[in-house]
């Protein structure tokens, strides 16, 4: 797993290579793809295919197309090299700082729209994806507590959104990562099982 260090100061597109590059690893790792995640009643594949499966239809809902790659079902590996190209070649190219309109999310920066309401979800998704492997994801603790600072302001909307389960109790001491997941309705415990299984 890579040492992702300190990633919550990095401009949109290199913040999108890194935790994407981490969610590979974790791709790459898989050898059950029918493993139970945290997510309830998702799969390892189920996990990829959420990413893969929402984030074009964002995109289009805004005017910007984002070429397919092949189905998630038929090659997750794939599918999931696909995406990631094809977003970082629009985090990288000249339309980044283009304004994008979603009737839904508002209107940002491209850049901003793909690093605030994308790559956020792939970074607590690797986590997901790791668990199902019986792994633990080595996630940066800043970055997580810059989500969780950012996603406590609107729990409220969060949780009647339905995207995200009842919070999880933690420790109060427990480390960043451990905290947002249990925010976000995942049993931290799966992790621990995890290194000790």
């Amino acid at each position: 797993m890579s040492d992702v260090g300190s990633i919550g100061a990095l401009t949109p597109a290199a913040r999108h290579r890194v935790v994407a590059g981490t969610f590979a690893e974790e791709v790459a790792a898989v050898t059950d793809w029918e493993a139970e995640s945290p997510v309830q009643g998702w799969t390892a594949r189920d996990v990829v295919g959420h990413l893969v499966e929402w984030f074009p239809g964002f995109l289009a809902a805004g005017g910007v197309d984002l070429a397919p790659g092949p189905s998630v079902g038929d090659d997750p590996v794939r599918a999931w090299h696909v995406q990631t190209a094809g977003v970082q070649e629009l985090l990288d190219g000249p339309d980044a700082g283009a304004t994008f309109r979603h009737p839904m999310a508002g209107e940002h920066r491209l850049a901003d729209a793909v690093d605030r309401f994308y790559t956020a979800d792939v970074f607590m998704h690797t986590w997901d994806l790791a668990a199902a492997g019986g792994r633990v994801a080595h996630l940066d603790p800043a970055y997580a507590t810059q989500l969780l600072d950012g996603m406590r302001g609107i729990e409220d909307l969060l949780r009647s959104s339905g995207q995200y389960g009842p919070a999880v109790p933690v420790d109060p001491d427990a480390d960043p990562v451990t905290r947002l997941m249990g925010f976000i309705g995942r049993d931290p415990s799966v992790a621990a099982d995890a290194t000790h299984g």
